[in-house]
């Protein structure tokens, strides 16, 4: 069996890659920012010399790989592309972009890799890393279910349908927020985002199912 068509293979490290990089990103918006607002000034150094550096690498590098095997699995499977997998690609492309383009690059400045203004690099970072976890339930919801759902796949002609239209818009105005707009209410807290992306999840399946 050619490896490089081994859809099983793939799906396998994909799964893990993903598990890995969800599980940091979770771990870091609802773990390790809570507990650096309420530790001591020692214990938050500490984890900013130690701790955050260490779970940076691995969470970038999870990011790059979950992205490279999802984009080797839609090689794959392009003759089942659909509205569903269009919008779960975009949205974990634009994570993995955030990941890379605005929280590293910024992580570095707060950790004192690189020179910069801390406050300002530690709230682009801050608001990516939410928005990324605004994304994750309506990308991993589309990523499973057009994985598995029977008959959830649409023809390639159906790309430029009324539900794909409006879902991307919905990700690109939430993405621009990211790079140029600020922490809104609606994500800003712990609860706050978790709602929120369930929420999203729920509107998104609406459109596609009922546009």
């Amino acid at each position: 069996m050619d490896l490089l068509t081994d859809q099983a293979f793939f799906r396998s490290f994909h799964i893990l890659f993903g598990i890995a990089w969800i599980g940091l990103l979770y771990y870091f918006n609802f773990v390790q920012t809570e507990y650096v607002k309420v530790a001591d000034p020692d214990a938050k150094s500490d984890v900013m010399k130690k701790l955050a550096p260490n779970a940076l690498w691995w969470f970038r590098w999870a990011a790059f790989f979950t992205f490279l095997t999802g984009l080797i699995l839609i090689h794959q499977i392009t003759a089942r592309i659909g509205t569903e997998i269009i919008l779960g690609v975009t949205m974990g492309t634009i994570m993995m972009l955030n990941v890379w383009g605005i929280i590293w690059r910024n992580q570095k400045i707060v950790l004192g890799m690189k020179d910069g203004d801390v406050a300002t690099a530690a709230a682009k970072a801050g608001l990516a890393s939410r928005t990324n976890t605004l994304f994750s339930v309506p990308m991993l919801m589309y990523m499973v279910y057009s994985a598995h759902a029977p008959g959830s796949y649409l023809v390639l002609e159906d790309w430029s349908s009324l539900s794909l239209i409006i879902g991307l818009a919905i990700i690109f105005v939430i993405e621009a927020n990211a790079i140029w707009g600020k922490m809104l209410p609606v994500i800003a807290s712990v609860r706050a985002v978790i709602t929120s992306s369930f929420v999203l999840a729920i509107i998104f399946k609406l459109i596609t199912d009922f546009l």
